[in-house]
Formats: C-alpha cells, structure tokens, sequence
C-alpha cells in the first residue's frame, strides 16, 4: 500500500514550508523513522522523518519549491508496486482542507462542474478550479482525464506547462511570470544559455528603465534581493501578524538605576570568577516572569477555541540571526532563580544562532522579549509573535536628566515598550502588567514579593 509523504504542520501559525533538500532520490529504498527530507520554515531547517518502509516512486515537490501543509510532497510505495502519480500542490488524502471539506458536503452537486465565461459549465473537480485560478488557465480550454471526462489537477498543470513549451526559463521565472501574466515569447533571456531569470521579466515589465538618455552616463542596474525562502515566509507571517490581531503599545520610560546597581553588585560578588556573565537583559527576563505570574492575562495566546491562560510562561527571546529573525523559548521560565534562568537562556539563544534547536524549542511561546539595547536604541514598537497576547520591547539603558527625591540628578533610564492583541485584554491590566514591571525594575527587591 502507498503512503503518502506530507509536508508537516509545526506549530500554530506555520502555514507552508519550503522544500529544502531530499535525502533520497525517486527509486531509493526507504525505512520508516529515517531522515527523509528537510524542511525551512519562518523559524528553522529540519529534517522529516520517513512515514513508512518502502521505496521513494515519487518525488511531488521537487528541492527549493515550497508546500502549503498537509500537501503531499511525495510517495512510498511497496515493492513492487506502481501507484498512480499525483499532481503538485495537491492535499493529503488523509487531511484535506477543512474548506474543501465544507464545499463538499454542502455542496455535492458543484464539485465536477465549473462555470466559463460563456455561461456553460465545464466538469472540474475543486482541487483543479482552485489551481486553475491560482495559474490563470481557462478551464474550457483544457481537456479532463478524470472520471467521466471531469478536469484534474495534473489536466490544470499540463495545460499551464504547455503555455511556455519551449521556453528556456528557470521554473521561478515561469511561477512569477504566470502571476504577473507576462508573456514569455516576448522577453529575452540574460541567464545561461539565454535562459530566462525573473530579473529579466522585471526589466520587461519596466522598458522604460533600460533606456539611458545619449546624453547620460550609464546607470548601475540595482542588486535585486528576491523576497523568498526565510525572507519570504518571516514577511508574510508578519503581515499575518498585522492583520489577525488588534495590535496596540503603550510605553514607560523606567529609571533602572537600581538595576544597574544590581547588575553591578552581582558582578563584584563573582569577581573571582572569570566565566561569571550577567546582563541587564536577564534581570528583565526574570522580572518579566514574575510579572506575567501577577498578571496571567498577559501570559495567554488567543486560539481558535477561545484565548488559553497558561499556567507556566515559556519565554521567548527574539534572537537575530544572518537570515532573519528566530524566537526560541525557555520552558517553565517562571519556576528558574535568576542564575539558572540567564543560563537557560544564553543556551538557546547561542544555538539559535548555531543552528541547534529542536521544533519544541520554537513552539509553545506564552510570551516574547525582543532586546534592542545593543543597537543603541531607545525604544521601538515590536509586532506580536501570534498567537501570543504580548511582546515586550527593551530600549538601551542610558544616562539622563532625572527627578529623585525633589532634586535634578543623574539617573540610569530605559524604555520599556509592550505590543498587546487588544482582542485577548483591555488596555488597563496590560498597562497594570508594564507598570508592574517597571517598578520591580526600579525597585528590585519587588521581585521576591
């Protein structure tokens, strides 16, 4: 019996995953639980596990392409066997869409036909509309093989391949020029060989760039940066980010001189020690435990079956990486002393910059710190890390102008900023919560309480 290769669902807001590499070739023999093929999500590179024993027949997704989850990127079948081939794009057998699930049952009777433009209907199953639609194929032109004469997906895709036969194109510039409907015939190709990029289409679309006046000098081409990969997906699930939530910051300025002091009294205690770190940023996070314990509304994440308060916080801390941005969580923060804590998190952020993190590490976040005070910031608007209610912003610590006591005086000042989802809280208790943790920052000693 065939089995079908998935592309994997890590975490709640994961939506597509881009094919990295495979680890077998179409004809391999395979073993089940063995290292299949890797996957590069907004968050990190993995590899996925074979579902069965049996040999690779099909490779649906080939290695840079990228999936929706739950779309099957390839087939195990037994030896011997020869199982039907499936089209690029389509959905596990086992998990369709729920949308599609929807359609069918409510509508049984649309799922084979399809209007054109003429008012006639053409049978087409859903799978292949959607498709159709997303390559702008016009269904009365292509010719179903499907029961009964009906259009499938792979009736949809050789419809659509035929429109650039012969055509010297990478596959990138072909998807871009479908989405942009850019008529391949009339672009000359600058790659190898002639072939065409998607740097040659984007010149297409603007000629008007090309063309130097006799006069000028020569104009430097800009250095194009395609928005794919890691690039891609962090854009889009921040523009998700914006989107599904009713994001709202507020502000406090919070004089940290006693943290400073603080900082400063650890490490003369530890002097003797010459491995002995401690940072501002980890009297924060240990702060921030203590608050979100006071607070839980704002250690919640807002799901699809009402908003979760959870009992223990798994911290997250954004960590820049070459690529982009990863935010790995220490789990059950609030039960770690202040030393314990700094190590747990030192930990994951150095192998998240390592490339060491396993999936349990980037999933199950209840709230995010993202630092900024190594950058010489003041203070920013951080964007929520979905599905969790709130994400705190830390500006540097700096020297100002301060009133103490009735008198003008010199204080160590920071800023402090927090994004919260206004669909989970109001803005009272996640202002009480900031206001909370800028007074155990100002005044220690309030941590232990």
């Amino acid at each position: 019996m065939a089995h079908e290769v998935i592309m994997p669902k890590w975490g709640l807001t994961m939506k597509e995953g881009k094919v990295v590499r495979w680890l077998k070739s179409e004809g391999d023999s395979v073993e089940a639980g063995e290292p299949l093929f890797e996957v590069e999500t907004d968050k990190i590179t993995n590899s996925v596990e074979a579902p069965a024993s049996g040999i690779l027949s099909q490779i649906v997704v080939p290695e840079g392409d990228v999936a929706p989850v739950q779309a099957v990127l390839g087939i195990i079948a037994a030896p011997g066997e020869t199982p039907e081939s499936v089209a690029g794009g389509a959905a596990s057998s086992g998990e369709a869409p729920a949308a599609e699930k929807v359609t069918a049952e409510a509508a049984p009777a649309a799922d084979a036909t399809s209007p054109t433009q003429d008012g006639d209907f053409v049978r087409a199953m859903p799978a292949a509309r959607k498709l159709a639609r997303e390559l702008g194929v016009d269904l009365a032109a292509v010719t179903g093989t499907g029961p009964g004469g009906s259009i499938v997906m792979k009736d949809v895709q050789a419809s659509a391949d035929a429109e650039f036969a012969g055509v010297n194109a990478s596959p990138k510039a072909i998807e871009f020029a479908r989405k942009k409907g850019i008529d391949l015939h009339q672009v000359s190709g600058t790659g190898e060989g002639g072939k065409i990029t998607k740097a040659d289409i984007l010149r297409a679309m603007n000629p008007a760039a090309e063309q130097v006046p006799a006069a000028a000098q020569p104009v430097a081409r800009d250095t194009i940066i395609p928005m794919e990969g890691v690039r891609q997906l962090i854009a889009d699930n921040m523009q998700a980010s914006l989107q599904n939530a009713a994001q709202l910051t507020v502000f406090v300025e919070v004089d940290a001189t006693e943290m400073v002091q603080l900082r400063a009294t650890l490490k003369e205690r530890n002097k003797r020690n010459p491995d002995y770190r401690i940072s501002y940023n980890d009297i924060i996070c240990y702060a921030t435990c203590r608050a979100l314990k006071r607070h839980p509304i704002m250690n919640s994440t807002l799901q699809e079956d009402g908003i979760h308060l959870h009992d223990s916080v798994n911290l997250g801390i954004a960590v820049s990486i070459p690529n982009g941005l990863i935010v790995p969580n220490v789990k059950n923060a609030n039960t770690y002393g202040l030393e314990e804590l700094k190590t747990e998190v030192r930990d994951v952020a150095g192998r998240a910059r390592g490339g060491g993190l396993s999936m349990d590490e980037i999933a199950g976040g209840t709230f995010t710190i993202s630092n900024v005070s190594m950058l010489g910031v003041d203070g920013f608007t951080p964007i929520l890390n979905p599905p969790e209610t709130g994400i705190l912003g830390v500006g540097r610590v700096v020297e100002k102008p301060a009133v103490k006591d009735g008198e003008i005086c010199i204080r160590q000042m920071m800023t402090l900023s927090l994004t919260f989802n206004h669909m989970t809280t109001d803005g009272a208790p996640a202002m009480a919560f900031l206001r909370e943790l800028g007074d155990m920052l100002e005044n220690p000693g309030l941590m232990i309480l």
